[in-house]
């Protein structure tokens, strides 16, 4: 089965992201000019006084201070504004903060020169101050080359203008001291770029042909896009990649639709995995469809998950497109089905199946809870149908209810649960079948986002009645739910008056990738309220139930051709890439720059 290699790809997943979000974990804007205020007037310029101790130089020294406070947030604001305009990332708080943490890198240089300085010279002061801003010219190359979308030219500005605006103001404070302090270094001033631009450029070369001979792409590349998905919500340069990566498949979808005088409601499920995360490819899928379905046809949709895994992850929002247009233009076809059987019920061990009959259609789902129900594999799709087909029924809606997780996972085996669904699918058609009624209903909780696991798509509530049965099939958009809340869901429903419900959810991932912890993403009811949870359940299921009308069903089973997926495969040796582009960055940071220092320290030398 394909549980555990879906933990295994959502840990390898959350820990790419974990990486990615560590490097612009920032503090606001506000603080961070506070904070190079406190650097550049109380640290930089203050200490200065241990070298030139005279009181009468105290307004030179806080004039010196103030002055790089200055030129750091002037040149940081044309950065961000004119060189890097056109740069979603580089916005100016994120400009700034970067300057702030320049600002410390400089401090391990500048502190050190200023206790030997004042016990030795105050040429060793200047030559460690000259170290320290060769290191920050390096580490604003390596930051803007590696992570900014603008040309290379505007890159290396960016790179260049800050710290050369900066070391301006040392050297005008240097030439108060000593006027030949200016001519010295200027062989230093011209060398250093070139020095430190070409050990930047060797790094992020070494760490590019990581990826290059992996994936035939260079790493930087997938860093760039990931962040611009990351900090600017970008999904278009992430998801070109995906598309040069993937492969194209035939997509089957399975649609059961309920009509009355007018459409009422539908079930939709493609045979896709709502992946990879946040809003790249198909991650965003069930409350698309959800969303233009109900456009088109003015009733009530879900899309719960179907069985199979991150194997059919679409690339890109284009193929989205392409399966909402496939099933919207499948939809138009009149609903026929006027019986349905009572919902049933059969459990073995931890394995439970569900389903109900409409004319020759079956609607029929799983759940391991109250354990792990994750991603089930593929292959029982296909043995559920044919079992199926052995009792004339023509066509098979089969979903994962994808409601429950905890941290320990037991898989049943394929045997267990096609010998379960047998015994469901067998009980539910040898029931009578009666007339039915449906009603159905979306509520969109306004007290949880994304961050709390809930999706786009809301709850939505889909009532059947049978005879004197009233089944409530609850689909939340959201990833998976905690253990033991579908329980109380069901409870709670039952309290409602209702006879027989399930609990689904639609494994969207657009709630993933936008939070940090052990899994990358909340399931519904880790962090949110449960009373209030179940308090907006019952109240779309009661609104759905008071709408109950006869309808008659209608189903069908189509493939869509040539859709662009990304396989888990893929997914995880990509977010595998992380750990091994930073494996290999710790392996030849030291050579590299060690070598530039060294270099560096010579010409000091020689001035």
């Amino acid at each position: 089965m394909d549980m555990a290699a879906e933990v295994s790809l959502n840990h390898s997943m959350n820990k790419a992201v974990k990486h990615y979000s560590s490097m612009f974990f920032l503090p606001s804007f506000r603080k961070s000019i506070s904070l190079i205020a406190v650097l550049c007037v109380g640290v930089v310029g203050l200490s200065t006084l241990a070298l030139v101790p005279a009181f009468d130089n105290l307004v030179s020294i806080l004039f010196f201070g103030i002055s790089l406070l200055a030129i750091t947030v002037l040149f940081d604001y044309v950065t961000s504004r004119i060189i890097l305009r056109n740069d979603p990332i580089y916005v100016l708080r994120r400009t700034v903060a970067l300057s702030l943490y320049c600002w410390v890198l400089w401090l391990f240089f500048i502190l050190p020169g200023v206790i030997l300085g004042a016990v030795f010279n105050l040429w060793l002061w200047i030559q460690l101050c000259l170290l320290g801003f060769a290191a920050v010219l390096t580490l604003r190359a390596v930051v803007f080359i590696s992570t900014s979308s603008s040309e290379i030219l505007q890159r290396l500005l960016a790179s260049l203008l800050q710290p050369f605006a900066c070391i301006a103001v040392f050297v005008v404070f240097w030439n108060t001291i000593d006027g030949a302090f200016a001519f010295r270094i200027l062989p230093f001033l011209i060398v250093t770029p070139v020095v430190g631009f070409v050990a930047a450029l060797t790094f992020v070369f070494l760490i590019d042909r990581l990826g290059k001979r992996m994936y035939g792409l260079p790493s930087m590349s997938l860093f760039r896009a990931f962040m611009l998905n990351w900090v600017a919500n970008l999904n278009l340069p992430f998801e070109e990649l995906l598309e040069k990566l993937g492969e194209d498949e035939d997509i089957e979808v399975t649609l059961l639709k309920f009509d009355s005088h007018k459409p009422k409601a539908a079930i939709i499920v493609p045979l896709v995995h709502p992946g990879p995360f946040k809003n790249i490819g198909s991650s965003l899928l069930p409350s698309m469809l959800k969303r233009d379905f109900e456009k088109e046809f003015g009733c009530e949709t879900c899309v719960p998950l179907g069985i199979l895994g991150h194997e059919l992850d679409l690339a890109s929002q284009a193929q989205n497109q392409k399966i909402i247009h496939h099933v919207i233009e499948s939809a138009n076809f009149a609903s026929h089905a006027d019986r349905a059987t009572p919902f049933v019920k059969v459990t073995e061990g931890f394995v439970t199946a569900s389903c109900q009959v409409f004319g020759k259609a079956v609607f029929l789902s799983f759940t391991l809870a109250p354990k792990t129900t994750e991603d089930l594999p593929q292959q029982l799709g296909y043995i559920v149908r044919e079992e199926a087909a052995k009792y004339g029924l023509e066509c098979s809606i089969i979903v994962n209810a994808h409601n429950s997780i905890n941290d320990i996972i037991e898989e049943p085996s394929l045997e267990v649960l096609q010998a379960v669904a047998s015994k469901c699918l067998q009980k539910a058609v040898s029931m009578p079948s009666y007339p039915f009624e449906v009603g159905a209903a979306t509520v969109f909780p306004k007290e949880f986002s994304l961050k709390d696991g809930m999706g786009p798509g809301g709850i939505t509530a889909i009532v059947v009645k049978v005879a004197e049965q009233k089944t409530a099939y609850i689909i939340i958009d959201g990833n998976n739910m905690i253990s033991g809340l579908r329980e109380e869901i069901l409870l709670a429903l039952k309290d409602s008056g209702f006879h027989a419900s399930e609990v689904f959810t639609t494994d969207t991932h657009a709630v993933s990738a936008v939070v940090l912890g052990r899994r990358g993403y909340h399931p519904i009811g880790e962090v949110m309220d449960h009373k209030t949870l179940i308090s907006y359940i019952q109240e779309a299921a009661k609104t759905a139930a008071e709408h109950l009308e006869h309808c008659k069903a209608g189903y069908t089973r189509f493939i869509v051709p040539k859709v662009r997926v990304i396989g888990k495969a893929r997914l995880e040796t990509l977010s595998m890439l992380v750990d091994k582009a930073l494996q290999r960055a710790k392996r030849i940071v030291a050579p590299i720059f060690v070598t530039e220092g060294l270099i560096l320290i010579t010409l000091l030398t020689l001035l």
